[in-house]
């Protein structure tokens, strides 16, 4: 995993805040100062803190756990789109479905309404419907896929959620509070963090800032994702090695008890010779 240098955030304009008047108070222990009416980021937080939120999320792929991507604005669509799909990430591009962290169990009968829709379409049965029918269930299916077709896989809620402008993504950040889910976001100088567990400071607007980013926290996932495939290769060599002197000692414990029940029987035994006499 490579951290950004300096250089590399400074060349994606990552240092780019909003103008002053537009600052949240809460952000300024990472604004280095003001240009021209505009904040400037502090870097060297921005690169800090990319690295610790990627160690983050690498430990959470390597556990094989799930991070929901949110980005609905246009600068970072694509970009999410791309960098989750490299991993094998749920995304969510288009608009925030409400409830959907909250009230998850409504969200996977879409889901699963839109599984039996492609079961219909395999096994003939689309093909036997009328007209109308055909085309309601096309449309239907079409606005399923656009919203919920990148959370397909998700079987259960996110271990995290990985969030490109907490303002216009307010309600996913808020329903992840509410459950407890912890928050990974790119915060800029007009946003609060304080709802955000592990804040990237920088520039949310600019698409190059935005991929820099995703460069490193997907790289870092992608390399935790690595080492938990190895771990399960090697599992298996492991398991054998273990088997073995587990066995032993199951023979021994047999053997144990086989000497421990002896004498009880010898007792038994003398008891009922005494008891005859």
């Amino acid at each position: 995993m490579a951290t950004p240098t300096f250089n590399q955030l400074l060349e994606a304009g990552c240092h780019f805040g909003h103008l002053k008047r537009k600052w949240n108070p809460a952000m300024a222990p990472y604004i280095f100062m003001e240009r021209n009416g505009i904040h400037i980021i502090d870097l060297y937080k921005t690169a800090a803190k990319i690295d610790e939120a990627a160690q983050a999320l690498r430990q959470i792929a390597k556990s094989g756990k799930k991070v929901l991507f949110v980005a609905t604005k246009k600068q970072a669509k694509e970009a999410i789109a791309n960098k989750a799909k490299e991993i094998n990430m749920p995304y969510v591009i288009e608009r925030w479905p409400g409830g959907m962290l909250t009230n998850f169990p409504t969200i996977r009968k879409a889901v699963k309404k839109m599984t039996s829709i492609d079961k219909m379409l395999k096994d003939g049965t689309f093909d036997n419907l009328s007209k109308r029918e055909k085309l309601q269930i096309t449309r239907q299916r079409a606005k399923l896929e656009k919203n919920l077709g990148s959370i397909a896989d998700l079987g259960r809620l996110p271990s995290a959620l990985f969030v490109v402008d907490v303002m216009k993504e307010h309600i996913a950040v808020a329903e992840a509070n509410r459950l407890g889910i912890p928050v990974f976001a790119i915060v800029d100088t007009n946003s609060n963090p304080e709802d955000i567990d592990y804040v990237i400071p920088a520039n949310d607007d600019a698409s190059k800032s935005i991929e820099v980013i995703l460069d490193a926290v997907c790289g870092a996932m992608a390399e935790g994702l690595e080492e938990r495939k190895v771990e399960k290769i090697d599992a298996p060599e492991d398991k054998e090695e273990n088997d073995a002197p587990a066995a032993g000692k199951r023979r021994r414990v047999r053997r144990n008890d086989e000497r421990a029940a002896a004498p009880a029987e010898t007792v038994e035994v003398k008891e009922e010779v005494t008891e005859a006499e």
